[in-house]
């Protein structure tokens, strides 16, 4: 396929020089359905990117339109802050019902805001409130956001260093397998902790991602996410799971973090909450930790009756039973299947592949490559991403009502892609 770049728009003459996704992607795209993206020249391109993770159920998803048009054609309330809507008692009445009794969760939950950092910025704020102490423990490679207290808790140095000022109140620890096997887990916080000599003051909570989708798909084994949990315990922090992108059945459960078979003290949950891609966010704890004053955390758009709406209607859809989660993970080997041919075609480019469920990461030795491929991708008709500290894994991120032909029309465009860039 032949793209022709816009030529000079609206775009580079008004828009600000922030803008990144647009410079990748060379296009001006006009309509979305399911798994394929369409630009105004007629170009279609398949998705494997889903809005970042925001697009779980495609683009422009029929049941969750549906439920949307008949909302908005009856003058449903569009905005009402944290007022009790009927929308949002069928999202909350769901919730619970599909989500948190099936898995004995006990979770409150509080809208914080629009957006992913609004819920990890909720978490943190709480866990200082309940524990009384500043310190939050976050890990290498981590990423919980762009606002101040998410960027305090983030790894990547070039986010951070757009905040412009200093970033305190937030200790890395090494991810699982940051060391490649030869420390033991959690060896140095352990002693850290113990040790009253270390510097180290005693942490409020420690924030985690089960995977770290921006920094470059590290899958996190569930027994190194049960013996954190363990150590949370016995060393009085609360533990917060960030499934914002991993969450909403991107991994296969509901929560990322099922698996392993732990019950965090917070959750923070966006992007795909919503169903449809508008905004949404969750901040989950348990009830001894519902310890705020009424107003004390608030936000104008922390109720957003449109995204009550096509977040039940997903729950109602998608999470009935567990058939779901089961057509994630038989998705999740195709891919694997597909990434592992082509490592093993391109062992000389010391390429690996490494995910879980609907989220995979391609990398390869030389770290420019990825890039490359991304691009060779784009031109010829697939959407993916890059991912880690220097942009050098491959992330793969379709819809997870993406069809077997399209997963397959997908990997086999990707392989191509790797071919005619190695």
């Amino acid at each position: 396929m032949t793209i022709t770049p816009p030529a000079l728009s609206v775009f580079e003459t008004l828009e600000s020089e922030v803008r990144s996704y647009c410079r990748s992607w060379p296009a001006v795209f006009d309509r979305a359905q399911g798994s394929y993206m369409y630009d105004e020249d007629g170009h279609t391109y398949l998705d494997f990117f889903s809005g970042a993770g925001a697009l779980n159920y495609g683009h422009n998803n029929p049941v969750l339109k549906r439920a949307l048009i008949d909302y908005i054609a009856r003058d449903g309330v569009t905005h009402g802050l944290d007022m009790g809507t009927t929308a949002k008692r069928a999202f909350l009445e769901s919730f619970q019902n599909k989500i948190l009794r099936p898995r004995d969760l006990p979770y409150k939950v509080m809208f914080p805001g629009p957006t992913g950092t609004n819920a990890v910025e909720a978490a943190l704020k709480l866990a200082r409130k309940v524990k009384g102490r500043e310190s939050i423990v976050s890990f290498t490679n981590a990423f919980h956001g762009m606002s101040l207290g998410s960027l305090a808790v983030t790894g990547n140095a070039f986010k951070r260093a757009g905040a412009g000022i200093p970033l305190v109140h937030g200790t890395p620890m090494p991810f699982d397998n940051y060391f490649d096997g030869r420390v033991p887990d959690f060896l140095w916080f352990e002693r850290l902790l113990e040790d009253q000599g270390s510097g180290l003051n005693q942490p409020a909570a420690v924030i985690v991602e089960t995977v770290q989708g921006e920094g470059g798909i590290n899958v996190a084994r569930p027994e190194w996410l049960r013996a954190l949990a363990d150590l949370c315990k016995r060393r009085d922090m609360l533990l917060i799971v960030d499934d914002i992108q991993m969450g909403c059945g991107r991994t296969g459960g509901f929560f990322s973090f099922e698996e392993a078979g732990i019950t965090p003290d917070i959750v923070t949950l966006s992007k795909s909450i919503g169903g449809y891609g508008m905004p949404m966010s969750l901040t989950l704890f348990k009830p001894e930790l519902d310890v705020w004053e009424p107003g004390e955390h608030n936000g104008t758009f922390r109720g957003n009756n449109p995204s009550f709406v096509t977040a039940a209607a997903a729950l109602d859809t998608y999470w009935a039973d567990g058939q779901t989660e089961k057509q994630t993970l038989a998705r999740g080997e195709q891919v694997e299947q597909a990434l592992r041919a082509i490592c093993e075609e391109h062992v000389r480019l010391g390429a690996e592949y490494r995910g879980r469920g609907l989220v995979w990461g391609l990398e390869f030795t030389d770290k420019s490559r990825a890039s490359a491929v991304a691009r060779r991708a784009f031109e010829l008709g697939l959407l993916i991403e890059t991912s880690g500290p220097e942009s050098e894994v491959i992330k793969l991120l379709p819809a997870l009502t993406v069809t077997p032909e399209e997963l397959d029309e997908g990997l086999r465009t990707l392989a191509r892609a790797v071919n005619e860039t190695a």
